[in-house]
């Protein structure tokens, strides 16, 4: 895979037809529009996968943002139809103690793609760069040497020839507030809720700060963030496989209707400095 690219384009089906067909009040993307938008994606997913499988790629798709951004339906809508024994989505629970004395990229370094498979992280290492530095589950040093080793460990991942992306799905403090009061009053989603999440409610500001700071030193031109507007998780989700499928040039590609990205949702971080020193990026 050559380096990501962004094309941002008015060719999308959601600007082809009268606004009151695709879009509510609110302008947020109609329930049957998306239906119908999401399973064209879901033929060319197959298609990719099949390519995947075909030449023994390896696929890491990570998925990061604040508690109710839509990590979890977002990666469900890339597996809808794929061959679940070559497609897996990895949600790690915090490391017990023969792993906090590991290195820290070990876990999760153990659930990389093999070859011909395509692994959805449901949050990753970058835990670190948030989560852990907000609440002190790790020190300022270690917040600092994660920093100083993620970008080798990613080009060292693209090296020897796993194909990374990395999705940050964003969302403002009120929509955060109203979807965890959704999630109050749904007893389906009751599980979702934790302490946790009330207290990152709190900190938006703090997780905010620590996202930018994020997005300058690791994305970068090898590994570039893919940042979605998920206040409407229907128009992130299409906008996220739109992405990831511009970047592969994979057999029986549609063209006309994998031509770009909706520059309302999607922005690319790719300014952050590395000079590594792998071959195939040196």
């Amino acid at each position: 895979m050559t380096k990501q690219k962004i094309i941002y384009t008015k060719e999308l089906p959601e600007y082809q037809k009268k606004p009151s067909k695709v879009f509510k009040k609110s302008g947020k993307i109609e329930r049957d529009f998306y239906e119908k938008e999401a399973l064209r994606l879901q033929y060319e997913l197959v298609k990719f996968q099949k390519w995947v499988i075909d030449n023994n790629k390896r696929v890491l798709v990570i998925f990061e943002g604040m508690d109710s951004a839509g990590k979890s339906s977002s990666i469900k809508e890339f597996n809808n139809y794929l061959n679940p024994r070559e497609a897996r989505s990895v949600a790690l629970p915090k490391p017990n103690s023969k792993e906090l004395g590991q290195w820290y990229f070990q876990r999760h370094l153990k659930q990389i793609p093999n070859a011909g498979e395509i692994v959805f992280f449901d949050r990753s290492w970058y835990n670190r760069a948030g989560i852990e530095q907000v609440f002190g589950f790790c020190t300022q040093e270690q917040h600092d040497h994660f920093y100083r080793q993620v970008n080798g460990v990613e080009e060292m991942l693209i090296d020897d020839g796993v194909l990374i992306f990395k999705f940050y799905l964003n969302i403002t403090h009120e929509t955060e507030k109203k979807r965890l009061k959704d999630r109050e009053n749904d007893p389906l989603k009751g599980w979702k809720l934790s302490k946790l999440d009330y207290l990152s409610l709190d900190a938006y500001d703090t997780y905010a700060v620590l996202r930018d700071k994020m997005f300058k030193l690791s994305g970068t031109e090898h590994a570039p963030w893919c940042e979605l507007d998920a206040n409407d998780k229907k128009r992130a989700r299409l906008n996220a496989i739109r992405y990831l499928l511009l970047n592969i040039a994979y057999t029986g590609k549609d063209k006309t209707l994998i031509n770009g990205v909706d520059k309302k949702i999607v922005t690319l971080h790719s300014k952050g400095e590395y000079y590594g020193k792998c071959n195939h990026m040196a």
